[in-house]
């Protein structure tokens, strides 16, 4: 039972990574109707950042606090050149932009860092595990699992609790009506583009102490992220949550009682969802 039971915590904590990964394409998607497939590039670019800071001897708090704004700082310049322009035209054209944009990042990693992976050491203060009677836990992961949780307390605070918030919700059903309010409708999207980066690189800083970085994590990543959003809804901050939670808990237990066919439970998860759900587990009609 311990052994299960340290699969489903497992689960938690690499749902959550997902679900932060998730939850900005979501909401690009919800409020932009843009197609973003240069997401997982910001994931990498994150975990990479990290992995430099490190090296430069800087410590893991200080990339954790630096690294996701420096990565949507670029992400809002990368939406004001290149992506403002395509928001009009079709999703094709969201995609190719945003595959050229997602390529061009991920050749530059391989230029800067090489082709093979490597390892971010997990910061002195949370090695080794917590004890609970005979259930052991690492805890970094616990801190990921705690971290998370607070993190995605405040980002729902932001979507919920605040003008921008509003701004945004108003702005999924109708741009004309937030413009006729006076907000700059393009400014906005340029934020929301900024912080849907931002926590993809969040999510790559947390992740690198647990699996490494190597330049083809972001091609991952985008795939498990447009199975949370599809699973969870398009939009839904809750449904991210839900489909990130559920997606980490699958994968993790079929780890164990089935370790060939994890990745593809999370595919027959989707697929289950879908059947009785068409619209996702909280999306809307």
């Amino acid at each position: 039972m311990n052994v299960y039971l340290l699969q489903v915590v497992n689960g938690v904590g690499v749902g959550m990574l997902y679900f932060l990964l998730a939850v900005g394409l979501s909401i690009v998607f919800g409020l932009l109707r843009f197609v973003n497939f240069a997401h997982g590039a910001f994931y990498l670019l994150g975990a990479y950042f990290c992995f430099q800071a490190v090296q430069w001897g800087l410590n893991f708090w200080l990339a954790l606090l630096l690294v996701p704004p420096l990565v949507g700082a670029l992400a809002w310049v990368a939406e004001k050149l290149l992506l403002r322009h395509v928001y009009a035209q079709a999703h094709e054209f969201h995609i190719l932009i945003t595959v050229g944009l997602a390529l061009a990042l991920q050749e530059l990693v391989i230029v800067m860092w090489g082709p093979i992976g490597d390892n971010v050491a997990v910061p002195a203060s949370l090695q080794g595990v917590v004890m609970w009677g005979s259930f052991v836990y690492p805890k970094y992961r616990l801190f990921v699992i705690g971290f998370t949780a607070l993190f995605s307390l405040a980002l729902w605070y932001v979507l919920e609790g605040t003008r921008l918030g509003s701004a945004v919700r108003a702005g999924s059903e109708s741009t004309e009506m937030v413009s006729m309010l006076g907000i700059n409708v393009f400014r906005m999207f340029s934020l929301i583009f900024a912080l849907g980066a931002a926590t993809a690189a969040l999510a790559g800083v947390l992740a690198a102490p647990i699996r490494g970085v190597e330049p083809f994590m972001g091609i991952e990543a985008l795939g498990i992220a447009f199975v949370i959003v599809v699973i969870g809804g398009m939009g839904s901050f809750g449904g991210a949550l839900a489909g990130g939670l559920l997606i980490g808990v699958v994968q993790s237990v079929m780890s164990t009682l089935w370790p060939e066919g994890a990745r593809l439970m999370i595919y027959v998860a989707m697929a289950a969802v879908l059947l009785l759900r068409p619209h996702g587990l909280l999306g809307r009609g």
